[in-house]
C-alpha cells in the first residue's frame, strides 16, 4: 500500500524549493494593483485634495515590480521586497491615521454621530488592507529559498 505524503512535507518541500516565495510574490504584486486601483478611485471621489492622498497610489506599482521582481530573483527578494513592503505598510498605518481623523472631524466625530460618519467618510479600513498586502510582499520576503 502507497501512503503519500501530503500537508507539512509539501508545504515543506514548497518553502525549500521556492516555490511558496513565488506565490506569495505573485499574489502581493496582483494585490498591490488592487488595493492601488481601489486607493486611486476612491481617491480620486475625494479630488485628491491632499498629496498625501497619491502616496498608495505611486508606491502600488512600485510594490508590484518589486514583487513580480521578487519572484524572478531570489535576491530582489532578499534585498528590495522588504523595502517597499515596510514603506507601504507604513504609508498604509498613516493612511488609517488620516482616515480617522477626518472622521474625527466631520460633524459629530466619532462619538457623537459614528454610524453616518463610519459609512459616509472615508473607508477605515482601506488603507489596513494596503498594509495587509504588504505584510504579505514582507512574508514573502522572509520565505527564503534554499542556498539564499
Amino acid at each position: 500500500m502507497l501512503v503519500r505524503t501530503t500537508g507539512l512535507a509539501d508545504f515543506e518541500r514548497d518553502v525549500r524549493s521556492g516555490k511558496f516565495q513565488q506565490f506569495l510574490a505573485i499574489a502581493t504584486a496582483f494585490f498591490a494593483l488592487v488595493a492601488g486601483g481601489e486607493a486611486f478611485f476612491e481617491h480620486l471621489r475625494g479630488s485628491f485634495c491632499q498629496w498625501v492622498m497619491w502616496t498608495p497610489v505611486w508606491l502600488s506599482p512600485i510594490v508590484a515590480a518589486t514583487s513580480v521582481g521578487a519572484a524572478l530573483d531570489r535576491n530582489v527578494a532578499r534585498t528590495v521586497l522588504p523595502l517597499t513592503s515596510a514603506a507601504a505598510i507604513v504609508d498604509g498605518l498613516l493612511g488609517f491615521y488620516h482616515h480617522l481623523n477626518t472622521v474625527q472631524e466631520m460633524p459629530g466625530g466619532i462619538r457623537g454621530n459614528f454610524w453616518y460618519n463610519f459609512t459616509a467618510g472615508p473607508p477605515l479600513f482601506a488603507p489596513l488592507l494596503f498594509c495587509a498586502v504588504s505584510l504579505m510582499g514582507l512574508t514573502a520576503s522572509a520565505a527564503r529559498r534554499e542556498g539564499s
